[in-house]
C-alpha cells in the first residue's frame, strides 16, 4: 500500500435478449389485416453463472495476466466453475489458510501458549543463586491481548508472591523454543524492517513494532523531533531530519539495515506541520521483552545483580535445566482466537509463530516415534506437517508449495483447486464453523469491511484477502442465492490494471457478487435479465 513517506524497502455491457412476438407480412390481405400490436414482451434466459465470469475475465486488459478459478460446492462436492484451477499460482496472504488448517491440526483450537519464567538454580531464603530465565514459547499476542496487556507485572508478582527477592545472576531473554531464523524463508531483505515483515521470535512482544513520530523543531533548521512508542525499542537512533521552511514538501526517510540495530533517520519536515507517524520492525523483541520484565522486577521489589541476556538460535541456553522449576507463567488466548485475530487483520507475525509452533509439536511427535532425524528448522517441521495434512486431505504435493506461514514470500505456490479443496476440508471439521467466522466478512470486519457493501455478498462472503505487487486473490466461502454453500478460491497473478479501469479488487469482488447471486446448480445468474451490469 501507498505509504506517506520515503522509507527505503519495498517496503461490457451485460449480454441480454428479448424475443418479440411481431406480425407475420406474409399472408396479409387488406381484408384480413395484421394485428397493429406486438405480442407481451417475453424475457430471454439470463446469461449463467459461466458466460459472466468467463467474460469479465476474458476482456482484453487481461491479456497478460493469469486467471485461477475454482469453486465448489460444499454439499456434493462438484465443480461450479473451473478455470486454470490445476495452475499453480502466487497466493499471498491466502496462505494464511493452509497455515491455519496445520495449526489447528497440530495444536488443536483450545491450546493456549504460555511464556514462563524458569529458575536456573536452586532458591533459598528468597535468594536465586543462578540466572533467572524468561522463557518464550511463541506467543505473539504477549502484551497486546487484555489477558496479557501488563505480562512483565503479572509474571513479576508471582515471583514475590514465592518470595522471590534476590536473583544473584543474570536475566536470561530466552527465544530458542524456535529453531529458525526471525525472518520467515523467502522473505526480502529490504522488507525486514517494516511493520509488516516484523521479526518472527518465540518470545514476542507488542506484535513486535515500533511506533515512530517525527514532529518539526523549534524552527527552521533546527533538529526534528524523534519520538518512539515504546520509548526504549530502538536501541540506536541517528537522527538527522532538520526542520525546513513553513510549506516545504516534507521529506522524511528511516532506514535500518537488516540485522543492524541502529535506525537512521535523515531528511526534512516543514516548520509547524503535523508531526508524522510511522510504524517499524522491533529490531530484537526478546531483548525488549527481557528489559520489560527488569524493570518490573525494579518495581516489585526483586533484586537482580546480573545483567540483562538475549539468547537465540542457534545459541543454546546452558543454563536452562532439562526439567525447569516453573516460577511463573501467563497463558495467551486460544489458538482459535489467535487465528481470527490474524486472519481477520492478515497479521503476518500471528500465522508465521503459529506455523513453528506447530512445527515444533510435529518435531516432538515424530522424533519421539522415531527418533533424531537431524537437524530441521522449526519452519521446515512446519511445513512438513502441513504437506503430510494436505496428503491425508487427498492434496497432491505438487499442487501447493507453500515455504512459510504467512505469505510473504514470492516463492509460494498453490492452485486453486488446492485452496478449495482445503477449504472444503476444513469446513467439515468441528471447528469449520468458527474458522469460517474468523475470516473477514465482506461489508463487516477485517480485511473486507468496505468492500462488497450493498451486493449479495455482504455480510455473506467469510474469504482471507490477499495481495502484494501484481498478485490478488480471494478465497472463502459463499452462500449463492439458492442457498448452497460453496467454497472458492479466486486467484489474479501478473496484473496491474491499465489507466482508467477498475482495481483488481473490483474485478475479483464482482466474481465473488456473482457467486453470491447465483440461484441455481448450474450456476445461472438471478439479475434480471434486461438489468445492464457492467463488468467493470
Amino acid at each position: 500500500m501507498a505509504r506517506p513517506y520515503r522509507l527505503l524497502c519495498r517496503c461490457t455491457a451485460a449480454l441480454f435478449g428479448m424475443a418479440l412476438v411481431m406480425p407475420s407480412a406474409a399472408g396479409q390481405t387488406a381484408s384480413t389485416p395484421g394485428p397493429t400490436t406486438s405480442a407481451p414482451t417475453r424475457a430471454a434466459t439470463a446469461p449463467s453463472l459461466t458466460d459472466q465470469i468467463d467474460n469479465l475475465i476474458g476482456q482484453p486488459r487481461f491479456a497478460g495476466a493469469d486467471w485461477g478459478i475454482a469453486v465448489i460446492s460444499l454439499s456434493s462436492g462438484r465443480t461450479i466453475y473451473s478455470h486454470h484451477a490445476d495452475q499453480l499460482f502466487q497466493p499471498a496472504s491466502t496462505t494464511k489458510l493452509f497455515t491455519a488448517a496445520v495449526a489447528l491440526s497440530e495444536l488443536g483450537p483450545d491450546y493456549r501458549i504460555p511464556t514462563r519464567v524458569f529458575a536456573g538454580g536452586e532458591i533459598h531464603n528468597g535468594k536465586l543463586d543462578g540466572p533467572l530465565i524468561l522463557y518464550g514459547m511463541g506467543d505473539p499476542t504477549l502484551g497486546v491481548d487484555a489477558a496479557t496487556l501488563h505480562w512483565a507485572d503479572q509474571l513479576a508478582e508471582q515471583l514475590a508472591a514465592q518470595g522471590l527477592k534476590h536473583v544473584h545472576g543474570d536475566l536470561i531473554a530466552d527465544a530458542t523454543y524456535f529453531a529458525s531464523p526471525m525472518m520467515g524463508s523467502g522473505w526480502e531483505a529490504t522488507d525486514l524492517q517494516s511493520w509488516f515483515a516484523v521479526p518472527t521470535s518465540a518470545l514476542s512482544v507488542g506484535e513486535n513494532q515500533v511506533e515512530v513520530t517525527v514532529a518539526p523543531g523549534v524552527g527552521a533548521g533546527a533538529p526534528a523531533l524523534l519520538h518512539f512508542d515504546p520509548d526504549d525499542a530502538i536501541p540506536a537512533v541517528t537522527n538527522d531530519v532538520l526542520t525546513s521552511a513553513q510549506r516545504t514538501r516534507n521529506d522524511v526517510n528511516l532506514y535500518r539495515a537488516p540485522g543492524d540495530d541502529t535506525l537512521y533517520a535523515f531528511g526534512n519536515i516543514a516548520a509547524k506541520s503535523a508531526a508524522q507517524n510511522y510504524k517499524l520492525a522491533l529490531p530484537d523483541p526478546a531483548r525488549f521483552a527481557g528489559r520489560q520484565l527488569q524493570q518490573a522486577l525494579l518495581r516489585h521489589g526483586i533484586q537482580l545483580d546480573g545483567k540483562l541476556v538475549a539468547m537465540h538460535w542457534p545459541r543454546r541456553d546452558t543454563f536452562l535445566p532439562n526439567q525447569p522449576r516453573t516460577l511463573a507463567e501467563v497463558l495467551s488466548p486460544p489458538v482459535s482466537d489467535i487465528l481470527e485475530r490474524g486472519l481477520k487483520r492478515s497479521q503476518n507475525l500471528y500465522l508465521q509463530n503459529l506455523l513453528l509452533l506447530a512445527g515444533v509439536k510435529a518435531q516432538a511427535d515424530t522424533e519421539q516415534r522415531e527418533g533424531s532425524m537431524g537437524f530441521i528448522t522449526s519452519e521446515r517441521w512446519g511445513i512438513r506437517a502441513m504437506h503430510q495434512m494436505l496428503e491425508q486431505i487427498g492434496i497432491a504435493p505438487a499442487a501447493s508449495l507453500i515455504e512459510e506461514g504467512s505469505g510473504l514470500s514470492r516463492r509460494n505456490l498453490a492452485t486453486p483447486n488446492a485452496m478449495a479443496r482445503l477449504l472444503a476440508f476444513l469446513a467439515s471439521q468441528p471447528y469449520g464453523p468458527t474458522l469460517a467466522q474468523a475470516l473477514p466478512i465482506a461489508g463487516i470486519d477485517g480485511t473486507l469491511q468496505w468492500r462488497m457493501r450493498n451486493t449479495p455478498a455482504e455480510n455473506n462472503v467469510h474469504a482471507k484477502t490477499g495481495s502484494m505487487s501484481f498478485v490478488h486473490c480471494l478465497a472463502g466461502y459463499v452462500t449463492s442465492g439458492s442457498g448452497e454453500r460453496l467454497a472458492f478460491a479466486i486467484m489474479l497473478n501478473n496484473y496491474d490494471p491499465p489507466n482508467g479501469a477498475p482495481t483488481a479488487t473490483k474485478d475479483i469482488d464482482q466474481i465473488a457478487e456473482l457467486l453470491a447471486g447465483s440461484r441455481n446448480a448450474t450456476g445461472s445468474a438471478t439479475m434480471p435479465v434486461a438489468a445492464t451490469h457492467p463488468a467493470n
